[in-house]
């Protein structure tokens, strides 16, 4: 019965942090791996799976800005709407 070490996420996201960084300082995937005491294959699944839970926070930003403006025109539209409804409500009675 295989006994691994559980990892909270954020354990995890610090290793694969780690591990990334002594890669881009030189080091293989395979010795920046067993630094952190984990394996390469486990290297790879956690940074699949992790990969997209944290994007880049600029890329992010960017993503919040556009779905915010979107948001504002629709709220904007919906008032508009409100307003001319309740003039021709107005009208009618």
């Amino acid at each position: 019965m295989a006994t691994g070490r559980k990892h909270t996420s954020e354990q995890i996201t610090n290793l694969l942090r780690q591990i990334e960084a002594s890669i881009a300082s030189g080091k293989s995937n395979a010795e920046a791996s067993s630094a952190c005491g984990i394996t390469v294959q486990i290297y790879y699944r956690w940074r699949k799976e992790y990969s997209t839970a944290n994007p880049d926070p600029s890329t992010r930003l960017k993503e919040l800005e556009s779905e915010n403006e979107r948001l504002k025109l629709l709220v904007a539209e919906l008032i508009l709407e409100k307003q001319l409804l309740q003039e021709i409500a107005r009208g009618r009675t």
